[in-house]
């Protein structure tokens, strides 16, 4: 009896990877072997960036939030501290895009915060 092997499975499986391959420069788009080492290392990168994205975007808000109580004379550090103690509860995403967008609403709550 001949060696049975699902061929239809392996060939689904091996043509959904390539799909994921689709744009790679070189052999990357086309050659089995080496498509698939650049797609796990591709999978790994998206996972990995996905985490780092969210700690820049906070690093970029504490930046925006500092360098806008500065300029009304306060830290960051103490501006967060006071803002807990006031409980005001806007997050770090609104207070920089306050921060850079609306000035004045931003002044608003550093004035109630200095209080």
């Amino acid at each position: 009896m001949p060696r049975s092997v699902n061929v239809v499975a392996a060939r689904a499986r091996r043509k959904k990877m390539m799909k994921l391959a689709k744009g790679y420069w070189g052999r990357g788009k086309n050659v089995w072997t080496v498509a698939k080492n650049k797609i796990e290392k591709g999978l790994t990168y998206a996972y990995r960036d996905r985490k780092q994205k969210k700690r820049e975007y906070r690093a970029l808000w504490i930046q925006r939030i500092n360098a806008g109580t500065r300029e009304h004379g306060l830290s960051y550090s103490v501006f967060m501290g006071k803002l807990a103690q006031s409980g005001i509860e806007l997050n770090r995403k609104v207070l920089a895009d306050l921060a850079m967008n609306h000035p004045e609403a931003f002044k608003a709550i550093v004035d109630t915060v200095a209080k």
